[in-house]
């Protein structure tokens, strides 16, 4: 089939890279995506722009920046005029957005989407008066299977834990099976147009319990040196947030509503980071229906598949839980492509690093777009399909605090409203600064799981120095005016 090819995106919350098959973890079943790492392309390192949800999922929808689509922080939505893929793709494609939005209004169409499917309800990021009154489209599912939705002052991070939903009545079951009723739809229509999907998820994220808690054994969990290891040189922001959580404090929001976990012990550490991968497999077998779904569809031989996350989880590496951090399991996500349309010889890996903001630029050379727009990201495109790496790219994360929810403390939520910036090298140095807390180095090519700060160490002086002027370089070419320590 000729033409313009259908894009489906499928977007994770809060999955971390080693929890999948395809990224080495040898326990999980995760059978949808690794097919597709066996037929597509692998990239190594792929950076979110910022380890919290809303400004990461704002920068994959848009090429840019935080600083520059307005999402700095959770809480803020994104403003009309700024452009996201539907409003940038050529005339003649139909988009749709299920899921998790996250930008507000979230129950309404919004920014070039002519279809949309609904499952939050933030109510509190309503634009208009009359918002209020509608309800997302997985709350009426769940009331035609008999089950009250969570209420207005309760999110479903708080609802669920105490829902006992069955695995066919959670969010992932929901967005798989409509999904995939929609792509056969589209397959079935005499001339259709082409097409963009994007599938947003909410699973893995916390709470960490689902229909799959049982399934893998905690005893069987893969870890690493970072495991419930106090990150004893790291920034006062992780020592203090690692202690909390290793003295047995929990997610204060999950908390509320019986999401509670021995953080005490490995033990403790274990169960719920099984559970986790439980929540993982949820995903999974969703996107499988959607792959399957396509696979026996007319679209099968002119569709690109993306996945990807919009950060990680910690899962009790370095004392942690969740991710408003700079650690790798926080900010280093999967990105995988699969063609549809081409039979490859063997999976291929790309080294390198990228970032979110590529997918924008990806998808729009994809489409046959020029690169006229001011965006923030490069064109991947060139390799897909092909074992390289994507040269000497810096990756640039960003943290700008926020008072978005308790994290356990006054002096945890005060440590975690300062501003971070982050840069990774090509050959695998990572510095981390901020002008009111201890700064990270580490150099993770020998240090993968980021044990000893090296900030400190005299013989990195130049290192540092030179890192630094990379973060000021980029702050000056991307707007970006959050103050950095002098070095």
């Amino acid at each position: 089939m000729s033409g313009p090819p259908h894009i489906v995106i499928v977007i994770a919350d809060q999955l971390r890279r080693d929890a999948l098959g395809c990224y080495g973890n040898s326990m999980v079943d995760t059978a949808a995506i690794d097919s597709l790492a066996r037929r597509g392309t692998r990239f190594d390192n792929c950076y979110t722009t910022q380890p919290v949800c809303a400004p990461a999922r704002a920068s994959i929808l848009t090429g840019l920046y935080p600083q520059r689509h307005g999402v700095i922080t959770n809480g803020i939505g994104l403003l009309p005029d700024i452009a996201v893929l539907a409003e940038l793709l050529p005339e003649g494609y139909e988009c749709g957005y299920f899921g998790k939005w996250h930008l507000g209004d979230d129950v309404v169409p919004q920014h070039g989407f002519d279809h949309w499917l609904s499952i939050e309800d933030w109510r509190r990021r309503y634009t208009r008066r009359e918002y209020r009154m509608l309800e997302p489209d997985y709350h009426y599912f769940l009331r035609e299977h008999g089950i009250e939705p969570p209420s207005p002052e309760s999110s479903y991070e708080e609802w669920l834990p105490t829902a006992g939903l069955p695995a066919e009545l959670t969010q992932a079951s929901f967005l798989g099976d409509r999904a995939s009723a929609f792509l056969r739809q589209h397959s079935e229509r005499a001339d259709p147009p082409p097409l963009l999907l994007v599938v947003s998820y909410f699973e893995p994220h916390a709470p960490y319990t689902g229909p799959y808690d049982e399934m893998y054994d905690p005893r069987d969990v893969d870890v690493d040196q970072s495991f419930c290891r106090f990150p004893s040189g790291g920034s006062l922001v992780n020592r203090l947030r690692s202690r909390y959580h290793l003295d047995g404090g929990n997610n204060p929001l999950g908390e509320r509503s019986g999401d509670r976990h021995d953080t005490t012990t490995e033990e403790g550490w274990r169960r719920l980071r099984a559970r986790y991968l439980g929540n993982v497999t949820l995903l999974d077998r969703s996107i499988g229906t959607i792959l399957e779904t396509l696979e026996r569809s007319s679209m099968a031989d002119n569709t690109v598949v993306i996945f990807t996350s919009d950060h990680g989880e910690m899962g009790g590496d370095h004392g942690l839980m969740g991710k408003r951090c700079m650690y790798e399991q926080a900010v280093n996500v999967p990105f995988i492509t699969a063609d549809l349309r081409a039979t490859p010889d063997a999976p291929v890996t790309v080294g390198g690093n990228i970032s979110h903001v590529d997918l924008v630029p990806t998808i729009l050379e994809l489409a046959g777009v020029g690169d006229d727009f001011d965006l923030d990201g490069t064109s991947r495109l060139g390799s897909f399909g092909t074992s390289s790496d994507v040269g000497d790219s810096d990756a640039f994360v960003q943290w700008n605090g926020g008072p978005d929810r308790n994290l356990g403390s006054e002096q945890i939520n005060r440590m975690t409203r300062l501003p971070w910036r982050t840069v990774v090298t090509a050959d695998r140095w990572k510095l981390n600064v901020s002008t009111s807390d201890q700064c990270e180095l580490y150099d993770l090519t020998s240090d993968p799981h980021e044990l000893r700060n090296l900030f400190d160490d005299a013989e990195h002086r130049d290192r540092i120095r030179d890192l630094a002027a990379r973060l000021r370089i980029w702050q000056q070419d991307h707007d970006d005016h959050a103050p950095l320590p002098s070095v």
